[in-house]
């Protein structure tokens, strides 16, 4: 009886392992783009949340365009996280009005060292891997 608890136990506990993993990710900052606010070797905690829930404001990690041949193209869809170019980046504008249908805004809070929607255009939300939940050694807003 005991073992067939402490078995049922591992198993949930596994399983809400593996949840937490699908549901959050943790980054390291990297680079100027995001200064003052955030830092090279500060560390966010990202949860995953949908397109609709995103807001004007939030701290989000975008999947990052490459550039070739004098424009910015969107690597193939799919492969997993491993492989892809991630950035940290402020949410501008959401769909509606001048933003088109199924993209947002992005910009990083330091201008003049931040590569992002003002050079490659409105990110696919499907580009976005979350939202910033906690920050350590930083301030988000």
């Amino acid at each position: 009886m005991i073992a067939a608890v402490a078995a049922v136990a591992t198993l949930g506990a596994a399983a809400a392992i593996a949840w937490l993993r699908w549901r959050v990710v943790v980054i390291a900052v990297e680079g100027p783009s995001m200064l003052p606010a955030l830092d090279t070797g500060d560390r966010l905690v990202i949860r995953r949340v949908p397109a609709d829930r995103l807001a004007v404001g939030d701290v989000v990690v975008v999947e990052m365009p490459y550039r070739e041949d004098g424009g910015w193209h969107w690597p193939p869809p799919g492969g997993g996280l491993a492989g892809r170019r991630w950035a940290v980046k402020r949410v501008a504008a959401l769909a509606g009005g001048p933003v088109p249908a199924g993209c947002l805004v992005v910009l990083g809070d330091n201008p003049g060292e931040s590569v992002d929607s003002r050079l490659f255009g409105p990110v696919p939300v499907e580009r976005v891997l979350g939202v910033a939940a906690r920050s350590r050694s930083a301030q988000l807003e």
